[in-house]
């Protein structure tokens, strides 16, 4: 199977799974999620150790201005919608292979659920 076909798989479990808990996020919830995020990440715009996740959902992905991205997550031509957010957080080498996030992902889906109603509040 080739990335395209694994990423579209990807996806289309993620679209799914997202299909079927859209009534029940938790932006409070998925704040506390965040906590696993925080030590790289900030929600005021300035930059960390990883880019600052606010105006996240919508944005494209290695466009937050100040950062330094990898060559692969420059060049993966993604926005941050639901689907594809929901994807990275639960393995980040799988959606963008060769980005330099050294995080493993986040296997609950309903933790992640939560964690992406959190992160559509960061405007």
């Amino acid at each position: 199977m080739n990335r395209k076909n694994t990423v579209a798989i990807v996806l289309a479990a993620a679209a799914v799974c997202i299909g079927l808990n859209a009534q029940a996020q938790d932006a409070a919830a998925g704040k506390a999620v965040f906590a696993q995020c925080a030590s790289c990440h900030t929600t005021d715009g300035s930059p960390l150790v990883g880019p600052s996740l606010q105006g996240i959902a919508g944005r494209a992905s290695g466009s937050f201005g100040g950062f330094r991205y990898s060559r692969a997550l420059k060049s993966a031509n993604i926005t941050w919608d639901d689907a594809h957010l929901d994807a990275f957080i639960a393995n980040p080498q799988t959606v963008v292979p060769g980005n330099v996030m050294p995080f493993s992902g986040i296997a609950d889906a309903k933790q992640r659920t939560n964690l992406i109603a959190y992160l559509k509040t960061l405007k």
